[in-house]
């Protein structure tokens, strides 16, 4: 089984180098050169990508921003661990698209949205539905939580042709 331990080394299991996150480095991506994928000889097979504690263990000596982030290939989902220090905030939003979960892990924020403010701490499981609007208010000792959503849909490079067909069929000179 794949363990990440956040620190500088190899995979037992696999002999391929783990990434680490400090100060430099903002978030370890698991990737298919580090493991994160399998081949096209087998079914794709759970994985352990992120010992949370660990995360947690750097405390106030953790950047701000993204801890880790999904970056499997193929997968339906996105999902964050963000830290904001104390009085950060993700500014207000409307997000149209997407359910997410926020998990908050460790410290404490407050969620404002259109129907007031919500304290959020340690082990609180927040829906923040499509349509909504949010904003997040770390605490006095800063906040990380774990973000999960549908994936978003890549961009794909089309031949040049396809612009010429997609302006007709909208009714546009090609």
């Amino acid at each position: 089984m794949r363990h990440w331990t956040g620190r500088p080394g190899t995979d037992r299991s696999t002999g391929r180098r783990t990434g680490t996150v400090g100060h430099t480095e903002r978030r370890h991506l698991m990737a298919a050169e580090d493991g994160g994928s399998p081949g096209t000889a087998g079914p794709p097979l759970p994985r352990v990508l992120c010992d949370t504690a660990e995360l947690l263990s750097l405390g106030g000596d953790a950047p701000a921003g993204a801890l880790w982030k999904l970056a499997e290939p193929g997968r339906q989902l996105d999902a964050n661990v963000v830290r904001l220090p104390a009085g950060g905030r993700v500014d207000t939003h409307t997000e149209p698209d997407l359910d997410v979960l926020l998990l908050v892990l460790e410290g404490a924020a407050r969620l404002d949205s259109s129907d007031g403010e919500h304290p959020l701490s340690a082990g609180v499981l927040t829906w923040l539905p499509h349509g909504s609007t949010r904003a997040v208010l770390a605490g006095p000792d800063g906040v990380t939580y774990l973000t999960v959503h549908r994936r978003r849909p890549g961009m794909r490079i089309q031949p040049p042709e396809a612009a010429d067909r997609l302006r007709r069929s909208l009714g546009g000179d090609a």
